[in-house]
């Protein structure tokens, strides 16, 4: 079992490196502020839900494989930097006023909770952090090291999950202060657009 210490610090890391600038915070910021809280809470949870597949991949070695292999890595990475594409077009195409948060319909939750989740499990990147990060922390002597790497990756699940969700709710209310506001909507829309390409093209161009 893992000492409560180093659970402890194994806490206040991934709390600091969850908060660091990134393509995830960066997608809950811009789907909160444009979309309301409820948006960017179902595209955190898919996000994380993302995380639980990296930890597996990671416990039974797969991002190791991953990692050796350059096809697999660009095939993974260059989905991953399309999709990312995907959404800024679609981002451009939106209609240049912000809804309200009361207007996201519930049926649209489901929707954006599978987009975090392809937008995380298509970041190879993400996997060859845990295949690094997790081992870290982890104890020899305490044994059946594949399961404390899944634990610490509930553990990282968990805080990661809280974070986003004080993120979208503040970005929310940022969003209903100003959507009311004449010409933001597009604006915002094309900065989300922005985000996103940005984000694609450096993973596209990213190396293993």
């Amino acid at each position: 079992m893992i000492e409560t210490t180093q659970l402890l610090y194994f806490i206040a890391v991934s709390v600091a490196l969850t908060l660091l600038p990134g393509p995830d915070i960066l997608f809950v910021l811009t789907q909160s502020i444009s979309q309301g809280k409820k948006a960017g809470m179902a595209i955190a949870f898919g996000l994380c839900t993302g995380l639980l597949f990296h930890t597996t991949a990671a416990a039974l070695g797969v991002s190791a494989i991953l990692y050796s292999s350059a096809v697999a890595f660009s095939i993974l990475k260059y989905a991953g930097a399309i999709y990312l594409l995907y959404l800024a077009y679609n981002a451009i195409r939106e209609e240049g006023t912000l809804a309200s948060l009361g207007s996201l319909r519930e049926t649209e939750l489901p929707l954006l909770y599978r987009r975090g989740i392809f937008m995380n499990i298509l970041n190879p990147k993400v996997s060859l952090f845990f295949l690094a990060f997790l081992p870290q922390f982890v104890s020899v002597d305490s044994g059946n090291i594949p399961m404390q790497m899944v634990f610490l990756g509930a553990v990282f699940f968990l805080q990661a999950i809280v974070v986003f969700f004080i993120v979208s709710f503040f970005a929310g209310m940022i969003g209903n202060r100003i959507m009311e506001r004449p010409g933001l909507g597009k604006k915002i829309n094309w900065a989300k657009a922005g985000i996103y390409s940005v984000i694609g093209i450096e993973l596209a161009l990213s190396h293993q």
